[in-house]
């Protein structure tokens, strides 16, 4: 773990698919907002748009830890099998706004002909105005990360096999 580093999470899930019908990219950049928030109790929205770039990207809102996340996940890889997105997403807290850097990563691979097993990996890293943030606050980065690591894991771990669900329903009707 890096110095910065607030957590890794990874979780997986089977998909009952074969990987030919699976397409993560069409799935995270064209799902509703009701399917994102029956992923989880602290999914508020999810949509989608472009970076200023012309890159893909998912606008997810959730609530983690009792702080707002607003996260401006932007495509950097889109493979049918393996989707990574990377964010500088705004949290707000009861003593102020600030970003977190957050790379999250979705896979596939086949176990069989008809089923693949899912991951979902989640990290985040604090950025500079989060650093600054917590100092002034008097808060160590290592308690803010003890903190936040054990809220963050379970989120991921409860979206997880959601996700895998929800791909797989999309997989299906293809």
């Amino acid at each position: 773990m890096s110095e910065y580093e607030v957590v890794d999470s990874s979780f997986t899930a089977v998909i009952n698919a074969p990987i030919e019908k699976i397409d993560i990219p069409k799935w995270c950049f064209s799902l509703s907002e009701k399917e994102y928030q029956d992923c989880s109790p602290a999914h508020i929205a999810a949509g989608f748009t472009t970076a200023p770039d012309g890159r893909r990207m998912s606008i997810n809102v959730e609530i983690i830890g009792g702080s707002l996340m607003v996260q401006h996940y932007v495509e950097t890889l889109g493979q049918k099998d393996h989707l990574i997105l990377e964010s500088v997403s705004d949290i707000f807290t009861p003593t102020g706004r600030t970003t977190l850097n957050i790379l999250w990563e979705l896979s596939v691979r086949p176990i069989d002909s008809r089923t693949c097993e899912f991951t979902n990996h989640v990290r985040s890293k604090a950025t500079d105005e989060f650093k600054d943030f917590l100092d002034r606050q008097g808060i160590p980065f290592d308690i803010f990360r003890a903190q936040r690591q054990p809220m963050s894991i379970a989120h991921n771990k409860g979206e997880t096999p959601f996700f895998a669900a929800s791909i797989e329903r999309a997989a299906l009707r293809n």
